[in-house]
């Protein structure tokens, strides 16, 4: 059961065009270059993608030290930046470095058809950190000739990156490591899907090798497998290899660990003891300690600058076991606090009053914090595609026992908001003028939904006991996501946000309501190939909830409507439509509870997965001629340290200016220190 949300940029935002995107259908225009005067919010786009940029208001403002542990934290998060690329497929590092290394020696036509195809193909592996499409798991289609690029490589490549038919068979062979995570309903998950997680061994006999380690009886269950490659050699012999020091990743682990030190060096306590159980941890590789450093990071509701590093979410993995490395820098935003302060400090009231069976509910909800946050970096997993909202951490005995740990990233909505101006999209899906007048009126419900989705719906509920955490199994994050979800709808409605000041109107929810359902039902299939089911668990979960409703809404609550030839969510009963959300709730909470995985392979295999075909190619047609770039992700800020005559710094300031291709192109010299195959 996933405990923590790291909302994809698309997922929960009110904000329309960021709820949306497309693989496969691009205007000629997406092409088209971007004028920085224009919209100076947007630095590069390309294929179904658009760069932006974020601020990080008030860092200058910050007292030395805090600038300084922002800056050291920093350079810790980008020296995992290879991690991530060789955990999403094996041979990630070696296509992306012959890549680059084509792209900077080129010394012929750069406006030539192959080598803009080629430019086009790098930048997408820049931003999925790989060569699997970040939101569908898809393998990218090159779109220049194979034999171009065997050309290249012999002319460009001084050193390379590992057998060149090899690289060229997995770039250009369709059904050679297609899809990065595969879930299909009774394919071989592990054996299906190209992540670099486990090698030379089959979905059961990983399944039995953690089976057999788990302790039934341990009130404080490790996260067995979280940290580590499980292989299996030729002999028939099992084993993990782990991410520490010393172990796999040890060049990158080490890089991370340099730049915690100095962090802990200018960090005062209690950071300073949990930067160095961080340490600890990496040095060890023992999860016992990363569960430790979990304690007093969750602990800390103190510290005006915060991070998160280390591998943490498990979506990439088939089974929910292994988790991808990211890093996140932020420092609290204290004006827009007064929010998620305000939903921690009633989240007994929501935990009790919530439409689940009391069975299931916490009988006193522990150390629930949250905090509207300004992102001073992002690395890893959450670059350039990240989160808008975190709830950490994720072992549930960490979340019962000490309480959890929720935050807004408020600069990346700002950023997100800024961008998406003007766009068309509510006029092109939304039924009536009435009906977006009503959404623009929404106006916070989407951050509120964030706040409430990972405050208190992540840290709602227990597990009855004996029931683990990974009882779900592959299921466990579609489910996981709906509870969160339905939880904030649930109480987007009740008029005790007005009474605690959250909202200023009992019927601003309607809109966030409309929204959601359209785009449960239909917008987010422009993410979806034609033909294709839903495989990415948010996706799923969206489409779950509004599914459901739809087809269990026997007083027509809602229905769809057919007008000149384009379909619309027409919402009869908003009241109802909430009265359905808390049913779900209630079911999802029991599976969830109970651990009844028939039950939830059962819901997400008749609610999630399947499209229709028919209103999937009718939407598509429609979004493709609004010429939007549904994917957005960002670039850093660049931190720059300034030195006095004796060696000791004395500022740090920040640049926005560095392009798309030079900060990449940067870190790959600066920040890569792994072999090209591990």
């Amino acid at each position: 059961m996933k405990m923590k949300t790291a909302i994809l940029i698309a997922t929960t935002m009110v904000i329309t065009t960021l709820s949306l995107s497309s693989c496969g259908n691009k205007s000629a225009e997406a092409e088209q270059a971007i004028d920085p005067a224009n919209a100076p919010w947007i630095v590069d786009r390309f294929d179904d993608i658009k760069v932006l940029r974020y601020e990080v208001p008030g860092f200058e403002n910050l007292p030395l030290n805090q600038k300084l542990l922002v800056y050291y934290l920093a350079q810790a998060s980008k020296c995992g930046r290879d991690i991530l690329f060789d955990q999403n497929f094996k041979y990630n590092l070696a296509i992306r470095r012959t890549l680059e290394q084509i792209y900077t020696n080129y010394d012929g036509d750069r406006e030539a058809a192959e080598f803009k195809a080629m430019e086009k193909y790098l930048k997408k592996v820049w931003f999925a950190n790989g060569i699997h499409h970040h939101y569908s798991n898809d393998k990218f289609k090159p779109e220049f000739p194979m034999a171009w690029f065997s050309e290249q490589i012999d002319k460009y490549v001084k050193e390379p990156q590992a057998d060149k038919d090899l690289l060229l068979h997995v770039i250009f062979k369709e059904d050679l490591f297609a899809v990065r995570l595969n879930q299909t309903n009774g394919v071989d998950m592990v054996v299906a899907s190209a992540c670099n997680y486990y090698e030379g061994i089959k979905m059961a006999e990983v399944e039995k090798f953690y089976a057999d380690m788990v302790d039934e009886n341990d009130p404080r269950p490790i996260s067995y497998g979280l940290n580590s490659k499980l292989v299996k050699e030729p002999n028939g012999k099992i084993y993990e290899r782990v991410w520490k020091l010393g172990g796999m990743y040890s060049e990158a682990i080490e890089q991370i660990i340099f730049w915690l030190e100095k962090a802990a060096q200018v960090a005062e306590e209690p950071q300073k003891s949990i930067i160095a159980a961080l340490i600890n941890y990496y040095r060890t590789g023992d999860l016992r300690e990363f569960d430790r450093y979990n304690v007093l990071w969750v602990g800390d509701n103190e510290s005006n600058v915060d991070f998160v590093n280390g591998f943490i979410e498990d979506y990439g993995d088939p089974l929910g076991r292994k988790a991808s490395w990211e890093a996140t820098v932020n420092f609290m935003d204290s004006l827009a606090c007064r929010r998620t302060q305000i939903i921690a400090a009633n989240a007994q009231w929501f935990e009790d009053n919530a439409p689940i069976n009391p069975a299931f509910r916490k009988k006193e909800v522990k150390g629930v914090s949250a905090k509207v946050i300004t992102v001073a970096m992002l690395g890893g997993d959450c670059y350039p595609a990240t989160p808008i909202g975190i709830n950490l951490p994720n072992a549930n005995w960490i979340r019962k026992d000490y309480g959890s740990k929720s935050v807004t990233i408020d600069n990346i909505t700002h950023a997100y908001n800024e961008a998406a101006k003007g766009n068309g999209f509510n006029e092109e899906f939304m039924i009536s003028p009435e009906v977006i007048a009503m959404y623009e009126k929404a106006g916070a419900c989407g951050d509120l939904h964030t706040d409430l989705h990972e405050c208190v719906g992540h840290g709602s509920g227990k597990l009855m006991p004996g029931i683990s955490k990974d009882a779900l199994k592959e299921h466990a994050s579609t489910i996981e996501e709906a509870r969160a979800d339905l939880l904030g709808l649930y109480y987007m409605a009740d008029p005790k946000l007005v009474e605690l000041g959250l909202l200023e109107d009992e019927e601003a929810y309607k809109g966030f309501y409309y929204q959601q359902m359209m785009n449960g039902l239909m917008t987010q299939l422009v993410r979806i190939e034609p033909g294709k089911d839903i495989e990415e668990s948010h996706m799923r979960n969206r489409q779950l909830i509004a599914l459901w409703v739809f087809k269990n809404a026997k007083n027509n609550e809602v229905e769809m409507i057919e007008r000149d030839g384009k379909h619309y969510l027409q919402i009869n009963d908003y009241e109802g439509i909430r009265h359905l959300y808390g049913e779900l709730l209630r079911e999802i909470q029991r599976i969830t509870s109970e651990g009844d995985y028939p039950a939830a392979k059962a819901m997400v295999e008749e609610y999630a997965v399947k499209v229709d075909q028919d209103l999937h190619k009718e939407i598509l047609e429609r979004y493709e001629k609004l010429n939007l770039a549904p994917y957005k992700g960002f670039v850093n800020p660049v931190y720059t340290a300034h030195y006095d005559a004796a060696g000791n710094i004395t500022d740090v300031t920040l640049d926005y200016t560095e392009g798309y291709i030079e900060q990449h192109l940067r870190y790959s010299r600066d920040y890569s220190f792994l072999p090209d195959v591990n």
